[in-house]
C-alpha cells in the first residue's frame, strides 16, 4: 500500500545535483542541463547535454533502481518508453541513465493549460500498453497489488499510472511512458484506476470522459473503487 504519498514535481531553485550525477556526466563528456524531476523518495532526474549529440537523462534515487533498469531494457524496444544506457550502484545510492523521449510532461504547463488533450492522450498511452501480450512479460505483480481474484484482463500494467509518467508530442498525441519501476503482469484495472484518479490530482476534476474515451473503454466503478483502495490515500502537496 503506497499512503500518504506526494505528487512528484520539479526541483525547486537551489535543489543541489547529486554527485553521482556530476560524476557521470563528467566521465561521458557531458554537462548538467538542468535538473527537470523530483521524486517522492527524493530521486532526482537530470538532463545531460553535449555537442552535436542527443540529450540524455540521468535518474540519481536513494532506492535501488535495478528493477527499473531491467524493465526498461525490456519495454524499449516493445513499446514507446527510455532507452537503456547505464546502470550504476553509488556509494550513496543508485544511477540510470536513459535516452530522451522527443515531447513533454503530461503535466506540464502546456499540458495543465489543455488538459482535456492531455488526458485523452495518457488514455491512449495504457490502450497501447496494455496490448501488449503479458505472457512475454518476464515481470510479476507489482508489490502493492498482491494476490488478484476476479481478474477482467490481464494486460502489461505501469503499476504506478500516475499522469506524470506520460509523456506527450507537441502536438498532444502519446510518445511515451517514464518510471518503469513497477512494470509487470496485472488486471488492467490497476492501472486505470490509479491513472484516472490522478487526474484530478494533477489537472483538477471534468477530465475522466476524455480519459475513458481515449483508452476506449467505459470505467467500472467497483474495480476502480477496488485498486484505488489497495493504492493507498491519494496524494498530498503539487
Amino acid at each position: 500500500m503506497i499512503v500518504g504519498m506526494t505528487l512528484t514535481s520539479a526541483p525547486p531553485p537551489g535543489t543541489p545535483v547529486p554527485f553521482a550525477i556530476t560524476h557521470w556526466a563528467a566521465a561521458h563528456g557531458r554537462r548538467v542541463a538542468e535538473l527537470v524531476w523530483r521524486n517522492e523518495a527524493g530521486g532526482i532526474t537530470a538532463r545531460l547535454v553535449a555537442d552535436d549529440t542527443k540529450d540524455l537523462y540521468a535518474k540519481w534515487s536513494p532506492d535501488d533502481l535495478e528493477p527499473e533498469a531491467e524493465r526498461l531494457s525490456w519495454l524499449s524496444s516493445r513499446h514507446p518508453s527510455p532507452r537503456m544506457f547505464d546502470y550504476e550502484e553509488t556509494d550513496d545510492g543508485w544511477l540510470i541513465v536513459t535516452g530522451a523521449l522527443v515531447g513533454s510532461n503530461a503535466v506540464s504547463p502546456r499540458w495543465k493549460a489543455d488538459p482535456q488533450r492531455a488526458a485523452f492522450a495518457i488514455g491512449e498511452g495504457y490502450a497501447r500498453l496494455h496490448s501488449l501480450d503479458p505472457d512475454d512479460c518476464p515481470f510479476g505483480t507489482p508489490d502493492w497489488i498482491g494476490v488478484q481474484d476476479d481478474i477482467d484482463v490481464l494486460v502489461v500494467v505501469h503499476g504506478d499510472a500516475c499522469a506524470p509518467n506520460t509523456i506527450l508530442t507537441d502536438e498532444g498525441a502519446f510518445a511515451g511512458h517514464v518510471d518503469m519501476g513497477e512494470l509487470g503482469v496485472a488486471d488492467r484495472w490497476a492501472d486505470l484506476a490509479i491513472a484516472s484518479w490522478s487526474l484530478e490530482w494533477n489537472f483538477g476534476s471534468g477530465l475522466d470522459d476524455a480519459f475513458w474515451r481515449g483508452y476506449g473503454e467505459a470505467p467500472d466503478p467497483e474495480r476502480i473503487r477496488r485498486y484505488r483502495t489497495l493504492w493507498g490515500e491519494a496524494p498530498t502537496g503539487s
